[in-house]
């Protein structure tokens, strides 16, 4: 299985196992989970969501300021 993970200008093609959930990709692409939005073919998941053969995941990281 496998999907296809977009995190700014770095694209590329991740394999995985059955019953993976989109923490469980953020985790091994060491990715902060407070620290950003996922979206699964367009549209906002949970990190709890399972992940799905063939989609396109896209991470976009979150500004903090004031």
């Amino acid at each position: 299985m496998s999907i296809k993970l977009i995190n700014r200008d770095n694209i590329k093609e991740i394999e995985y196992s059955e019953n993976t959930k989109i923490e469980d990709i953020l985790k091994q692409e060491q990715i902060p989970i407070e620290s950003v939005v996922v979206k699964q073919d367009g549209e906002t998941v949970s990190e709890k969501e399972f992940v799905k053969d063939g989609s396109e995941i896209e991470i976009i990281k979150v500004i903090y300021g004031g």
